[in-house]
Order: C-alpha cells, then sequence, then structure tokens
C-alpha cells in the first residue's frame, strides 16, 4: 500500500477479497451488503455464476484479438445481440474501454460527422475525466482544477435542479429552455454546435432526473438546427432505472448514445451506437484502441445480456427500485436529515442536510462510515458530497433492500 498513490482515494477502509451476489467480503470473513455496485458496474451481481463461466471459457480460448488488426466471434456476437435493446435507428456500434474513452469517440463523431466544433453540456453532468471529457463535466471542480485550460468550444447551459432552484418542475423546464435559447443566441450559434451532451439522469452531481418537456425541448431544437443529441447512459442506462435505457422514460430518441459500467459486470468495455449513415460521415480510422472490444469483456458482455433477459432484470430492477425509493420516502417523513429523494429505478439518493435545504456533507459522510462499520456499503455524491446514493446490483432482493434501509436508519438515529 505504501507505493500506491496517494491521489487515489478510497471512499471506504474495507480490503475486499471476494464478491457474491450483493455481497462483499474481506480476508477475515467479515461481510458488507454492496449498494455500491462498483458505481454501477456490477449490474448482476459479483461473479454472477454465468458471467463468470463465459469469461472463464474465453480466456482458456482467446485473450486478446486486436481488434483493429482481427475481429473475433465474441465481439460480432455482442453487436448482434445488443442492438435488439437499441433504438432502431442506431444500427451502428463502436467499442471502447471505458465511459471516457466513449465520451471522446462520440465527441470526435459528432464534429467530424457535423464539421462544426462547439457542443452544449448541461450544468452538473459528469462525463469522465480525460481532457475532452473533464472538459464536458460540471458536477464538480475536482476532474478539472489544476490543468487548465480545458478544451474549447464547450457551453453550459442549465439542467432542471428544481430542488437547487426552490421552483416547481413546469418552472424550473421553462426557465432552462428559456436560458438554452438565450445561449444559442449569444454564445454558441447553432450553425457552429455540433451536439448536446446530457446524462438523462445525473449521476455525480445528486441523482437528478431530467424531465420529459426538457428532453424534448432539447430534441426539438437538435432537429431545427442540425445539432446531435447526444445521451449519456453510462451510469444510468443499461436496465438501472427500470428501463434499458434511461432516456427512454422521456420519449426521446437520441443521435448518439453513449454505455458503459454495467455492460459487462465488471470488466472494461464501453460502446456508443448511432446510425450507420451517421458512423460514415466520421474519417476512417478515427476509431480504435488497444484494448477495446476485449475478447473477454466482451464474452462477459454477452453472458451479461443473456442474464439481464433471462433473468427478467430490468422488470425486477423497477419493481425493486418502486419497494426502494418506499422505504426512503418514508425515512424522509420520519427523519429532519433526509430532505428528499430522487432518481429513478435502482438509482436513487436522498438528500442529507443540518435543517431543510441546508446540505449537510459531514453528516452524510459520518453515517455512510457508521453504515460500513455495521455491514453496509453506500457512496457519496453532490457537490458537497451530502446525497447518499442507493445504487444495489439490479438482481438485488426485498430482504437485502430492507435490511440495507434499516441499516442506515439506525445510523440516523445514532447521529441524530
Amino acid at each position: 500500500m505504501s507505493h500506491l498513490s496517494p491521489l487515489l482515494q478510497q471512499s471506504s477502509r474495507i480490503l475486499a477479497e471476494r464478491g457474491a451476489g450483493s455481497w462483499l467480503y474481506d480476508a477475515d470473513g467479515n461481510a458488507w451488503l454492496d449498494f455500491t455496485c462498483g458505481i454501477g458496474v456490477t449490474a448482476t451481481g459479483h461473479c454472477h455464476p454465468a458471467v463468470v463461466e463465459a469469461a472463464r471459457e474465453q480466456l482458456g480460448r482467446l485473450v486478446h484479438a486486436q481488434y483493429t488488426t482481427v475481429r473475433h466471434r465474441k465481439m460480432l456476437e455482442l453487436t448482434e445481440r445488443l442492438y435488439p435493446h437499441l433504438p432502431p435507428a442506431l444500427d451502428a456500434i463502436a467499442f471502447f474501454n471505458s465511459g471516457s474513452e466513449a465520451v471522446e469517440a462520440a465527441l470526435r463523431l459528432a464534429r467530424q460527422a457535423t464539421g462544426r466544433s462547439n457542443v452544449i453540456v448541461f450544468r452538473g453532468g459528469f462525463h469522465g475525466r480525460t481532457m475532452a471529457a473533464a472538459s464536458l463535466t460540471t458536477s464538480g471542480n475536482k476532474v478539472r482544477t489544476g490543468w487548465h485550460p480545458m478544451m474549447a468550444g464547450v457551453s453550459v447551459a442549465p439542467f432542471p435542479h428544481a430542488y437547487r432552484y426552490g421552483w416547481d418542475e413546469q418552472r424550473t423546464v421553462d426557465f432552462c429552455l428559456r436560458e438554452l435559447d438565450h445561449l444559442l443566441l449569444t454564445e454558441s450559434n447553432p450553425q457552429d454546435t455540433a451536439a448536446m451532451i446530457i446524462e438523462p439522469v445525473q449521476g455525480e452531481y445528486g441523482y437528478y432526473p431530467a424531465t420529459a418537456d426538457f428532453l424534448q425541448g432539447l430534441r426539438a431544437r437538435c432537429e431545427a438546427h442540425g445539432i446531435l443529441l447526444v445521451v449519456d447512459e453510462i451510469q444510468a442506462g443499461y436496465g438501472r432505472t427500470g428501463r434499458f435505457w434511461s432516456h427512454s422514460h422521456f420519449g426521446i430518441t437520441p443521435d448518439i448514445l453513449i454505455t458503459a459500467k454495467g455492460l459487462a459486470s465488471g470488466m472494461p468495455l464501453s460502446a456508443i451506437a448511432a446510425p450507420g449513415a451517421l458512423m460514415h460521415r466520421g474519417h476512417p480510422g478515427s476509431q480504435g484502441g488497444t484494448y477495446g472490444a476485449n475478447a473477454v469483456a466482451c464474452a462477459a458482455a454477452v453472458a451479461t445480456l443473456e442474464v439481464i433477459e433471462q433473468e427478467d432484470l430490468i422488470a425486477h430492477a423497477a419493481t425493486q427500485g418502486q419497494h426502494l425509493r418506499e422505504r426512503l420516502e418514508r425515512l424522509c417523513r420520519e427523519h429532519a436529515h433526509v430532505d428528499t429523494v430522487r432518481g429513478l429505478g435502482l438509482m436513487l439518493g436522498i438528500e442529507i442536510v443540518s435543517r431543510p435545504h441546508v446540505a449537510d456533507g459531514e453528516r452524510a459522510a459520518a453515517l455512510v462510515r457508521a453504515c460500513e462499520d455495521e455491514g453496509l456499503l453506500l457512496l457519496r455524491c453532490g457537490v458537497h458530497g451530502q446525497v447518499v446514493r442507493w445504487l444495489p446490483p439490479l438482481n438485488v432482493t426485498t430482504a437485502e433492500i430492507d435490511q440495507a434501509v434499516d441499516t442506515f436508519e439506525a445510523a440516523l438515529r445514532q447521529l441524530a
């Protein structure tokens, strides 16, 4: 541990030895109910037997088939299996390693396909840590501070954070769309704007869902001006919100979709999907990478899709998400330090406050630490670290949800 970079900071003190389902274990056999899911990565739980077996079998057959040199069957199988879950128009898929890399690939495609340079993002979005992805990120300054100047050509429009503004939903949406129109008139001329990039449900900023009116307003403006609408489904996609893609809650179809995290149940893999005609407008050779579409990761991703389909995990996430929400809303009613519950499906956050609308990151940190001491692993997000996020695997059980919420409520009472 003495040689590990001090800049890499863990949120817990756990030294994990193994995982199974919703649980993590250390070498001494201590167990934690894992409601972080590796930040939404282990969608089918830790070490799902079908995923493990698929990866093990592939390891013995072919580990690395560099995909700009040769093709391999698991990559081709994954594209065929994934396509039916995509909006029909998005019929071309490109694979990468990480969410940040996929975000930058989507940005590159948008600029090349439109011949335009500018991009509009939305206040509070998190899109990654590499240079272009960090330039699109405004959920907090930790990924931007200390290496400016950032990439040029990025404009930031407001996102409908009704809780933050203190307005009702409709007033917030109307304001945000007016401000977007003003930005198009004053800062990023539509003729110069390649894309709007948005998380339909924001992650790091505090688990804020967009609204149908807002996203449909973006869609209308993109169509009017020839701007591409890019949805970042890295955290909220792949069944997390109780639908396969979070944008489908809002009645829109994107031009480019970005996915990662739950795609391969823990193996590093990401992707973008777009219409084939749009992909053809990019520059040949502009997509690729040494490890993209790794054969073992693709095998794990195929198995992940099979588990999601065979175990009906999308519907399960919707049902269990509703149960979790009801339990958390009860906490909100009964405990003064829980101000509100936000999110969709099994992607929920609760705002921890010292008094109504006054964020309390220190209390949230103490709650998470107290839960860790009692066998529950949680994460925080939000500008002040005041949002406790609930991110269990898609196959979490009702009993596990109840155990987790009971543990958290005990911590609330202890720290009241």
